[in-house]
């Protein structure tokens, strides 16, 4: 029997960082992306974020990687983005993502922070937003691939 704890906070962005999830759009991706990750043996716990981009709370299975498991949520949501909402032919999600472990410890402050989301003044860049992730991590990174 093996246990596993493999929870992760994901966050990626739009192509562009271009405002696509606007109204009801975030909420319906979220919620889509939610079923994806039960159709492929995870969970998400709770998702959220901005028009430009999204932050889920997500246990990911122990038999795939962090990487396929994440390109499976971008690349079904991103067609079932295509099909229900004719007019954001545009959308895409931008290469890349980040994912950071999540200790049992913090996930009552990161569920705020998620749930908190719709709520930031729109003067928070999202490239900004990222940054602080990666810094407050240790992750080192080149601002050319944050566009």
């Amino acid at each position: 029997m093996s246990f596993t704890y493999l929870r992760y906070h994901v966050v990626f962005a739009t192509k562009g960082r271009a405002r696509f999830l606007y109204g009801d759009t975030l909420p319906r991706t979220v919620q889509y992306i939610g079923g994806i990750a039960r159709n492929h043996g995870g969970i998400l716990h709770l998702g959220g974020g901005m028009p430009d981009h999204v932050h889920l709370l997500i246990t990911v299975p122990p038999t795939r990687t962090v990487s396929d498991f994440i390109g499976s949520l971008k690349s079904f949501s991103s067609g079932w983005i295509h099909r229900t909402f004719p007019d954001l032919k545009l959308f895409g999600w931008q290469d890349g993502y980040a994912a950071f472990t999540v200790s049992p410890s913090i996930e009552p402050q990161l569920s705020r922070y998620i749930e908190r989301q719709a709520h930031h003044p729109l003067k928070l860049d999202s490239r900004l937003e990222m940054i602080r992730l990666l810094e407050k991590h240790g992750i080192p990174y080149d601002e050319k691939y944050l566009e």
